[in-house]
């Protein structure tokens, strides 16, 4: 069947799918606000039809061009240990877009670049929205990259109906990561591993990032001793290798800013990659400035150097106030492969809306700022991408 007649057949479904979630869920909108019941799980089945319709339109559509640009990571992608003691560096993204990874796909059309990774988040949980994201994974793993998921241990998800030995949600959070390490949410665990297991190609785990931050996610020093949180990180990977999902690289991510790093390492049979985050906030903050990549990233280079593992940049940004972006990019990725090579991968943080940290919600898009995304290439157009590391034990 020629591109022309795949393409009209998928716009035919497409419009068929919107017209029935039209009639569906607008002429029987009256009848679902007082129980979700079977008409609403059926409203529900007909709005993922379309999104999945949607999704497999757009992924279709750059599969080939995708991996066509990856063909040097097809069989790199297959196996852990490769990617581990990879010499290239390898670039992705992360996008607030649920519905598909278009925005993604854009901004590597403005950075003439191809992401080997695909980054996303997922909470814990006990319902549906909270297990093992297959969909998400297949889709990435379709278009030729791997995933990177930040799984944020959530704690208030949870009945105490189902996971008897847990606290009550007013008091849950403290010591939290005691309860994790405890094996009281293995249950859990053990299936969200399980379905890990399942997938044919590595995955990268970023469990519990920014724990040694008091202020901003409840597995933190607030709630938490540095040793509790390990027993807890330790504890997840034991129960991941109980169920053989060996497929998953195992990443480590504290804050830079609040130090404690050998207090919170699991050690180095427990993490295969260190990461972090480094994004510039300039002054769109009362507690930020702005500050130089090699403020918030370079200063401690040195520090993570020391573990000897695969650095990944696991949020990269910077926003507009305060300061020159473009110029901020360019300073970042000038020599980088000589300031910093044991850094392996760097992950783009591309949320057009973030009110996750500051009191409003900010944009750190750059994909259509067209001085950032030059800036970016005449920078990379003097190094390598795919620039030799060094070996990494």
């Amino acid at each position: 069947m020629s591109k022309i007649k795949k393409t009209s057949r998928r716009l035919v479904n497409v419009a068929i799918a919107l017209v029935v979630g039209y009639i569906v869920i607008y002429g029987f909108a009256a009848l679902s606000k007082r129980s979700k019941g079977p008409l609403g799980g059926f409203l529900e089945n007909v709005s993922n039809m379309v999104q999945n319709i949607e999704r497999d339109a757009i992924l279709e559509k750059r599969e080939n061009l995708r991996s066509n640009k990856l063909e040097w990571f097809k069989d790199q992608r297959k196996n852990k240990f490769s990617l581990l003691k990879t010499k290239y560096i390898l670039f992705g993204a992360s996008d607030d877009s649920k519905e598909s990874y278009e925005n993604i796909f854009n901004l590597e059309d403005s950075l003439a670049l191809t992401f080997p990774i695909i980054s996303i988040y997922g909470a814990w949980g006990e319902n549906a929205e909270y297990k093992f994201p297959r969909n998400e994974v297949d889709a990435i793993i379709r278009v030729g990259s791997i995933p990177m998921i930040t799984w944020e241990p959530w704690l208030d998800k949870f009945s105490v109906e189902n996971f008897p030995n847990i606290s009550p949600i007013e008091t849950r959070n403290k010591k939290g990561m005691a309860s994790v390490a405890a094996g009281h949410y293995d249950a859990y665990i053990k299936e969200w591993a399980t379905e890990a297991r399942k997938v044919n190609y590595p995955i990268y785990l970023r469990v519990g990032h920014e724990m040694n931050d008091p202020y901003r996610y409840p597995w933190g020093p607030q709630n938490n001793e540095p040793e509790e949180f390990v027993a807890a990180y330790k504890h997840i990977r034991d129960v991941f290798e109980s169920v053989g999902a060996k497929n998953v690289i195992w990443v480590w991510s504290p804050h830079l800013t609040y130090g404690k790093f050998q207090e919170y390492y699991p050690g180095t049979d427990y993490v295969d990659v260190v990461a972090t985050g480094a994004l510039n906030y300039g002054t769109s903050t009362s507690w930020s400035d702005w500050w130089t990549f090699e403020q918030i990233f370079g200063n401690y280079y040195k520090t993570l150097e020391s573990f000897y593992k695969p650095i990944m940049l696991a949020e990269f940004g910077s926003l507009k106030p305060g300061g020159d972006r473009a110029q901020w990019f360019a300073d970042a990725f000038n020599r980088f492969q000589f300031k910093y090579p044991y850094v392996t991968s760097i992950v783009f943080f591309h949320y057009s809306s973030d009110g996750s940290t500051t009191y409003k919600n900010v944009d750190w898009y750059i994909k259509d700022d067209s001085e950032v995304t030059t800036a970016i290439k005449n920078e990379l157009k003097n190094w390598d991408p795919k620039s030799k590391q060094p070996d990494i034990k």
